[in-house]
């Protein structure tokens, strides 16, 4: 990973961020239900609270904002109330909004929710849906080209509801053909922008198959293992140099071109008045590429910040210091003491136990790459890591590089990564005896002879996997490169 993930959540202050796209007035009616209506069998909700907050481009502008960075809005809105409250909403959020237009002859985009006890019984969309007429759409090339001129990255936003009309697209893509810049694109229709110098693509799953016009299995679980087979398809379809494919509960999937895929793990939440997560992930990845992270970097940390906001009710943005957070050992830390009555519960709910152990000194690609297929074997990942004691033990004197409380804080910020256990034996069967996982995962640089704690785990009833080894990626490898490169 290139950076400290909690420390990275803070890097992406100041970046000059352009967002372009379809603005939305987001409104939350809520109430309480207990009867129907006499005049129709329809429940009646006794409204208690409104709430309104930025939608759809407006979303992922209020969350780059909310994020440090510096955020200029282009779009088009109406000349009516629900415009004013947008664009007023969007400047307390600390939106530059110079770029949001307001025109008479159109209607703002609305969404309102009306909400029984947490429940969403129907929603209203409003506004005007037809192409942006040609004086709004020279204004908005104009303003297109100084904006761009100057930011480090561009979102676009298209939720097909006629402010990236032809013209637009095609004025992004010469903008982007002269001097590019990191350009990230959420639409309905993502094809429409597979020739203009696209960076990243953020599909879901829905959109994902239809670009590939197959038909994926329906067993259950099977979602995941299929789209990563679909990488190179998808980026050459999408012609962007990275596809990150949101599966809701079943996290994310993230391809990048000469790279093995990327896959994040959601983090559970019964929320269920939660939208725009995906407004979220796509504006911190987008943010933390232009920042200087790695791709996987970048997933995880958007992985992180979805999860902020599906904690929250309604359309909701998150800020770097609750990322942070998200991103901290927090409850995947578990003491010794601890691990036999966490393994019971996850047994209980009948959840397959994989463990894993290494050093996880200068965390990598290789090691990322690892984890992830360990965490593919089952539902649960702990993760055992040496001591600093230990670590010397095996790897001499100047090791580790990192001390045991910045690894382990690396290692839980890992969306595929449960639990994180310390031990100070050279091998870790006595914590084997507490976990007894189902699965023993170790790298294939290993045999089954060097690991004497495989006869611990199969007498406990577990198997032992030995997963493909990452040819060139090692802490050691790093370390050298460090040592010899000049200055």
């Amino acid at each position: 990973m290139s950076l400290a993930l909690p420390h990275l959540a803070g890097s992406l202050r100041g970046l000059k961020v352009v967002v372009i796209g379809d603005a939305m007035l987001d409104a939350y009616v809520s109430g309480s239900s207990g009867r129907l209506a006499q005049e129709a069998p329809v429940p009646v909700v006794a409204v208690y609270r409104s709430d309104e907050a930025p939608g759809g481009a407006a979303n992922v502008a209020a969350n780059a904002a909310g994020l440090g960075a510096q955020v200029r809005l282009l779009s088009v809105v109406g000349d009516d109330p629900e415009g004013h409250r947008l664009t007023r909403a969007l400047r307390r959020s600390g939106v530059d909004t110079g770029g949001v237009q307001a025109r008479p002859l159109r209607r703002t985009l609305s969404k309102t929710r009306v909400m029984s006890e947490r429940h969403m019984l129907v929603r209203f969309d409003d506004g005007t849906t037809s192409p942006i007429d040609a004086e709004s759409q020279e204004v908005m090339a104009g303003t297109l080209a100084e904006a761009f001129a100057s930011c480090d990255a561009v979102v676009v936003s298209d939720y097909g509801y006629g402010v990236l009309t032809p013209g637009v697209v095609a004025t992004l893509g010469r903008l982007q053909a002269a001097e590019p810049r990191l350009l990230a694109v959420d639409a309905k229709h993502l094809v429409r922008y597979a020739r203009a110098g696209v960076t990243v693509v953020k599909p879901n799953f829905a959109q994902a198959v239809s670009m590939l016009g197959s038909t994926p299995p329906g067993g259950p679980g099977s979602r995941a293992p299929w789209m990563a087979e679909q990488g190179e398809r998808l980026l050459e379809r999408c012609g962007a140099d990275i596809v990150a494919v949101t599966l809701d509960a079943d996290g994310a999937l993230v391809f990048e071109r000469g790279r093995p895929p990327h896959r994040t793990h959601a983090r559970p939440h019964p929320q269920l008045r939660a939208a725009g997560a995906g407004d979220t992930y796509l504006t911190v990845l987008t943010l933390a590429l232009a920042a200087g992270a790695d791709t996987p970097s970048a997933a995880e940390l958007a992985s992180a910040a979805a999860a902020v906001v599906m904690a929250k009710e309604g359309t909701a943005t998150c800020s770097a210091a609750e990322v942070a957070e998200m991103l901290g050992p927090g409850g995947k830390l578990l003491g010794a003491e601890q691990v036999a009555e966490r393994m019971a519960f996850h047994r209980a709910q009948g959840h397959r136990i994989v463990f894993t152990n290494g050093c996880f000194d200068i965390l990598h690609r290789g090691h990322t790459t690892y984890l992830n297929r360990a965490k593919a074997l089952g539902d649960v990942l702990v993760v055992g890591v040496n001591t600093d004691a230990g670590v010397r033990r095996l790897k001499g004197a100047e090791r580790p590089i990192n001390h045991l409380e910045d690894r382990i804080e690396v290692l839980a910020a890992l969306s595929c990564v449960d639990h994180v256990v310390a031990f100070g034996e050279d091998d870790p069967s006595r914590l084997i005896r507490s976990v007894r996982p189902h699965v023993f995962a170790k790298g294939g640089d290993y045999t089954r002879e060097l690991l004497p704690e495989a006869a611990v785990v199969e007498e406990l009833g577990g198997t032992v996997v030995l997963l493909p080894y990452e040819a060139d990626r090692s802490t050691s490898r790093i370390i050298d490169r460090i040592r010899v490169a000049p200055g």
